[in-house]
């Protein structure tokens, strides 16, 4: 997460991010005519939103279900020693593997939930043991495998709770 101090958002700032989660795809055009704004209106809004960070990147979704040999896990990680650089050490292994696709700091009795998809069941277990076996810091961690990707999504709000 970022240390920036968020952006000041007006109320069309806050529909016009929920419209590019929803679909980035659209053109301007589209955008502008959701929300009454003109293409150039919306091109110089998302240019502020990237400038100011709130933008971070714009990916194309694949359906997993549609990919042969797709493994999606999750793994549950408590470590066995907590420094500010040991978690640091391991948020940068996991930033730098290609197969977490995400990682979260907990509360609670576990230290982090990790996502992994990989390509078969082979290539998960080599995952897992280089990622989470090879880590003398890990105390366990706890694999679970996706049967079926119920819901999925990044979408954040961008109004609290009162707007």
């Amino acid at each position: 997460m970022s240390t920036k101090p968020a952006p000041v958002l007006d109320r069309l700032d806050h529909k016009l991010p929920a419209l590019l989660q929803a679909d980035s795809g659209r053109t301007l055009e589209e955008l502008g005519d959701t929300i009454g704004l003109s293409p150039s209106a919306v091109q110089r809004r998302i240019a502020r939103y990237r400038a100011d960070g709130l933008l971070l990147r714009q990916v194309a979704v694949l359906d997993p279900g549609r990919l042969d040999g797709v493994v999606l896990a999750t793994v549950f990680v408590t470590l066995e020693k907590e420094s500010v650089a040991l978690h640091r050490a391991f948020q940068d292994r996991m930033r730098a593997a290609p197969e977490v696709q995400q990682c979260y700091d907990l509360a609670g009795s576990r230290d982090y939930l990790v996502i992994i998809a990989v390509t078969g069941m082979r290539a998960c277990r080599e995952a897992v043991d280089r990622l989470f076996m090879t880590d003398p810091n890990i105390r366990r961690f706890d694999t679970h495998f996706v049967f079926d990707a119920v819901k999925t999504g990044l979408a954040l709000p961008t109004a609290g709770a009162g707007a």
